[in-house]
């Protein structure tokens, strides 16, 4: 039996109205289908979040998708004050599932948490902490979670930013940590880090640009999806998104040429065109109906670097690599 807290701290309220719109700012998005109705989840206070019926128009909300945030976040984590970061949702057992996490810029004593909820309307459910890391004790950031599910039904969930790379490790029925974290993709070895330039965004944050890992199952693969390089510095951003693939969710994940992800591998998917964006990332991927859908945010070239939702779809080569439409 699940059993629940009921501590809770409240974020701060944005005093405006609901609006439609066809050109959403989103910050690592994610999306969730119920009821005839898409929920597109992003970075924001209490997680921003709208609707649509068609993914072409949507009504931005104008309160946090969580009315109120646990209280344990913000002991956990110095500094969190209710700004959640990247968000995921998944569909399991009856229940929505719900990871998000909390950080504060360049650091990595963070906490992804888990809710849990009948309806995505809610009430959402304290479930408490997945993961946490600790400056000085881990070597990996416990922010942007993404949970997947194997062929056998066992759920994981994979995360992490800069550090040593990205983690992955296995939960049970609770949707909790039941494996040690093991490292299934970076850019280089902690121990090369020191040998690139320091991180443009922090001082404090790691050198090794990987994160937003997001897993995909299609046919015989597990895709990873990762981000690589810089978010969050508008028109200087120089987010990408690399793929790779396995036939077990655990790794080893190959790029096209047959190289690791663990050892620096990855293709690139997509990439700023500097026309229509300056860079892309932070993505998701979804089965909706007949189609195969890639989901990230771009930083946009003529809105002076504002993060906007990106949707493509996604088809694939007759080698089983995908291209994005």
């Amino acid at each position: 039996m699940l059993t629940f807290s009921t501590a809770f701290s409240q974020p701060p309220r944005r005093q405006r109205t609901a609006f439609k719109t066809d050109t959403v700012m989103a910050h690592d998005p994610v999306m969730a289908f119920e009821d005839g109705k898409y929920y597109l989840l992003a970075t924001g206070m209490g997680i921003s979040w709208a609707t649509s019926t068609d993914r072409k128009t949507w009504t931005v909300e104008p309160t946090p998708f969580l009315k109120e945030i646990p209280q344990w976040t913000h002991d956990s984590v110095p500094g969190f004050r209710g700004h959640v970061w990247a968000p995921d949702i998944i569909r399991k057992d009856g229940l929505w599932w719900l990871a998000y996490s909390c950080s504060t810029f360049g650091k990595n004593t963070s906490a992804i948490g888990l809710m849990a909820s009948e309806k995505l309307t809610g009430p959402w459910r304290d479930c408490g902490a997945i993961v946490c890391s600790k400056e000085g004790r881990n070597d990996w950031n416990a922010i942007d979670p993404n949970f997947v599910v194997d062929d056998e039904g066992t759920p994981w969930m994979t995360w992490g930013s800069f550090w040593d790379g990205i983690q992955l490790a296995r939960l049970d029925h609770t949707m909790h940590l039941v494996s040690e974290p093991i490292t299934i993709a970076r850019r280089m070895n902690l121990r090369d880090t020191m040998k690139v330039e320091p991180n443009p965004t922090s001082k404090f944050a790691g050198r090794n640009a990987i994160e937003a890992p997001f897993i995909f199952k299609h046919d015989h693969y597990y895709y990873l999806f990762v981000s690589w390089d810089y978010c969050c510095r508008g028109t200087k951003s120089n987010y990408r998104v690399a793929v790779g693939r396995s036939k077990s969710v655990s790794g080893p994940y190959l790029d096209r040429d047959g190289k690791d992800m663990l050892k620096g591998g990855g293709t690139i998917l997509l990439e700023g065109d500097k026309q229509e964006y300056e860079a892309a990332g932070h993505c998701a991927a979804y089965h909706f109906g007949d189609d195969d859908l890639f989901i990230c945010h771009g930083y946009s070239a003529k809105q002076n670097g504002t993060a906007l939702l990106v949707q493509r779809k996604i088809s694939w080569t007759p080698d089983g690599w995908p291209k994005l439409e």
